[in-house]
């Protein structure tokens, strides 16, 4: 299918109207519509909240009669089945639209095709496809979720020049500028959980909250307040921590063997909702000093649980332990990570600071962790670098590059 530069220009503005969601659509993907005549547009809208009309309703009700005839630019391809709202396939039908244009089919396996087929049959000219990137990766969690059954993940790090994230004694504040503590609570507020591990919550007692409106009205949640995700195999997550004292959601994944402690129960006392899921014994440092390692949580299962409760945007905010672990520092040296922002600070913190990444020991160069490299931003002082994991190619594999 070729697409026309007015097809092209409409489908910009309906991703932009899209884009306004960014913050309040969760669980739902963010989605904008456009009901153009030509080159005027006669109605246009945006999905704000789940359980609130979707894009093409609100884009419906701006044209009224002037939909009749004219083609609909929509970035994700129309629901056909009734969920918290009407289908919206079926408005667009009602209202006489005579064509419409999709960015990206709906991976939903409640509508898949379904939307299409729909206005298909009811006589309307359907067009798939066009800036199908764009729309996909506005919602990347969303078709992440949708596709895998898991929820997209992005571990945030926030570092100095040589690699470190906090001193010997665990000081980390502030590495980073003030620039870049803001950008964090986008990330945040963009997100429907941030994780975290029971060290960090023990350690600095964070409240894992999106905060910044003041300093960025753009940072508009509509209320909505990001999970807060505990990695806490003992259940040692203090019942008075400061996560329990804001609105919203607490979580906390323990060892299947606590599922019935008195720690536990004291937990679900403060509010949070306890998951018990598999764990594994870790082998225990040699040096007398080190302190004992906990069970390893499965984490592949506690992101298949948060998929399962509809998270689509899953933030990593933790020690560095827990970070390597979702980039690859597990058993078998598993991948979780679809992402990775480091926020670079011009500073130095010497060797005896905390390592950005504590990965098992890499004899070959063949074992090397890859990336590739999304985009590099200056925020304030720092650099902000956006990095997706990638596997090693053949030749690389193979000890063959140079």
């Amino acid at each position: 299918m070729v697409f026309s530069p007015l097809d092209r220009r409409m489908m910009t503005r309906a991703l932009w109207l899209a884009g306004q969601g960014l913050y309040t659509t969760s669980p739902n993907p963010r989605v904008g519509c456009v009901i153009a005549r030509g080159e005027e547009i006669v109605g246009e809208g945006w999905h704000r909240k789940a359980g609130e009309p979707h894009a093409e309703v609100h884009a419906l009700r701006a044209a009224g009669a002037r939909a009749r005839g004219a083609t609909a630019y929509v970035t994700l391809e129309p629901c056909s089945h009734h969920g918290r709202t009407p289908p919206c396939a079926h408005a667009l039908v009602a209202a006489g639209i005579g064509r419409v244009v999709c960015a990206a089919g709906d991976p939903n396996p409640k509508v898949n095709g379904q939307g299409i087929e729909l206005l298909r049959g009811a006589g309307i000219e359907v067009d798939v496809g066009l800036m199908e990137e764009e729309a996909r990766t506005l919602n990347k969690g969303f078709f992440k979720r949708m596709l895998t059954g898991r929820p997209w993940v992005t571990v945030k790090i926030a570092a100095s020049l040589d690699g470190r994230v906090a001193l010997a004694n665990g000081v980390s504040r502030w590495i980073t500028s003030e620039e870049a503590r803001l950008d964090v609570q986008r990330l945040r507020a963009r997100s429907c959980a941030v994780l975290t591990g029971v060290g960090t919550v023990i350690a600095d007692d964070p409240r894992l909250t999106v905060r910044a409106q003041p300093l960025d009205p753009s940072i508009d949640t509509l209320g909505r307040q990001p999970w807060r995700v505990v990695c806490d195999s003992q259940a040692r997550t203090p019942p008075d921590a400061q996560l329990f004292q804001e609105p919203g959601r607490v979580l906390i994944y323990v060892a299947g063997r606590l599922a019935s402690s008195g720690r536990v129960a004291a937990l679900q006392g403060a509010g949070a909702e306890v998951i018990a899921i598999e764990a594994q014994e870790q082998p225990q440092p040699q040096e007398k000093a080190a302190p004992p390692l906990e069970p390893r949580l499965d984490l592949g299962r506690l992101l298949a649980d948060l998929g399962q409760k509809e998270c689509n945007e899953l933030l990593i905010e933790a020690g560095p332990r827990l970070c390597a672990s979702f980039i690859g520092g597990g058993p078998e040296g598993e991948g979780l990570a679809d992402e990775l922002i480091v926020y670079l600070a011009p500073i130095v913190l010497g060797s005896d600071a905390l390592p950005m990444l504590p990965l098992p020991a890499i004899t070959a160069m063949a074992d090397r962790r890859n990336f590739e490299w999304l985009d590099v931003l200056r925020l304030g002082a720092d650099l902000r670098m956006t990095l997706k994991p990638v596997p090693a190619v053949a030749g690389e594999q193979a000890g063959l590059s140079g």
